[in-house]
């Protein structure tokens, strides 16, 4: 059989952009195991994807879907692991609303039922003194 050309393509897709596009898909495809729709007759994955389209023994959208999902990038959105700093957020906000109940801290209870510790530091002063003796 002759060697697949352009122009045997273009009639099923007229747009060479998305010919080359779409036999690289479909020849990702048939590297990665998918079924030939043809004899193979020796020649290589983009060949026989270019006949396969010339032919139409593929699903030529079907490829362009697959396509567009590879190509598409998919951000994870990064959800709070621990329920208790939303909680513990809330109620910092709702102490804030109902007019700075604790002046929007941390109560000692909050902390300790998130196992955390709230120290009171001396100023910088305190500290810088004791280091001077």
């Amino acid at each position: 059989m002759a060697r697949v050309t352009v122009q045997d393509c273009i009639q099923q897709i007229p747009n060479r952009f998305d010919l080359v596009m779409t036999a690289a898909q479909r020849s990702r495809d048939v590297t990665a195991g998918a079924e030939l729709t043809i004899d193979r007759d020796r020649d290589k994955n983009p060949v026989v994807a270019l006949r396969e389209i010339a032919d139409v023994t593929v699903d030529i959208e079907g490829l362009q879907e697959a396509l567009i999902k590879g190509l598409q990038k998919h951000v994870e959105i990064d959800n709070p692991e621990d329920d208790d700093l939303e909680n513990l957020i809330g109620q910092e906000t709702q102490q804030i609303a109902d007019g700075g109940a604790g002046g929007g801290q941390i109560a000692d209870d909050d902390a300790d039922a998130l196992g955390m510790q709230i120290r009171q530091a001396g100023g910088f002063e305190d500290d810088d003194a004791a280091a001077l003796d």
